[in-house]
């Protein structure tokens, strides 16, 4: 199952560190906050990448053609034009980027993936925020929901709008962003089904996932969620980004399951 997964936003909430890069390469203890997140789908063994890119697409394009030099000890012998590789850390991951344009909206990038995806399910989510959710678990919700997408809904306080769940877990209702409330709201990490792509107008780039295509999914009873009460956090302003980057110097980054045992696999 492909992953999918949206870099291609200004940031502008987070213009402190967005002038000279994407907000998807701000980094959370050396590494972008991107690679977080594929490691978290790594770790479930997801490692089929589409990154949608558009905002300083270059610098992402960049940072996985050198991927693997970066962070490989390595000798360059400038007589003789030779590199010779000392210790190699890699990942198992096949990265396709798609530029989707500078200016593009969410559903619009998206639809611009559809010829990659074809016929098939796939795993959708942003690239700015990280959760130490259940992959697996997430996959079997939606399977069993016959749904053609499953959102995970997170509960955290405020500044969020709020989705109208039902005993359940279908959505009644999807609302982007209303006066926060605390209550349950889309956090990304998504399943869906290729029937989702036909929600989505073709040869335009102003469609907003969040509103025409999400508000219909859910007029035909065709969106589902799949409750997380664990750690969800969006890295949208340089709060944020610190607050991501103690927990990870802290050696506590919930999200970090790579790091931790294997019982998250369990399902």
């Amino acid at each position: 199952m492909k992953v999918i997964i949206l870099a291609g936003g200004l940031g502008t909430r987070l213009s402190e560190e967005t002038k000279l890069i994407p907000k998807p390469m701000v980094e959370i203890g050396g590494k972008p906050i991107l690679w977080h997140i594929m490691k978290i789908y790594s770790f479930y063994g997801f490692n089929d990448f589409i990154i949608l890119t558009g905002y300083k697409s270059h610098i992402i394009k960049e940072y996985f053609i050198n991927y693997y030099h970066r962070y490989s000890d390595i000798t360059v012998n400038l007589k003789d034009n030779s590199v010779e590789i000392h210790k190699m850390q890699t990942e198992p991951w096949k990265v396709t980027m798609l530029y989707t344009g500078e200016n593009t909206m969410t559903g619009s990038r998206i639809k611009k993936a559809q010829d990659r995806v074809g016929n098939e399910s796939f795993l959708l989510t942003y690239g700015d925020g990280v959760s130490d959710i259940n992959i697996n678990e997430l996959i079997k919700r939606h399977k069993n929901s016959n749904k053609y997408l499953t959102l995970t809904a997170v509960k955290p306080s405020g500044k969020f709008g709020a989705l109208d769940i039902s005993e359940d877990g279908s959505i009644n209702t999807f609302q982007e962003k209303p006066q926060g409330d605390g209550s349950w709201i889309n956090g990304g990490f998504m399943v869906c089904e290729p029937e989702v792509f036909d929600y989505i107008e073709p040869n335009r780039s102003d469609v907003i996932f969040e509103k025409t295509p999400l508000e219909n999914l859910a007029k035909d009873g065709q969106l589902n969620s799949y409750k997380h009460r664990g750690f969800w956090y969006p890295m949208d302003t340089l709060k944020g980004k610190n607050d991501l980057t103690a927990l990870w110097e802290s050696g506590e980054a919930p999200w970090a399951l790579w790091l931790k045992n294997k019982e998250a696999l369990n399902v």
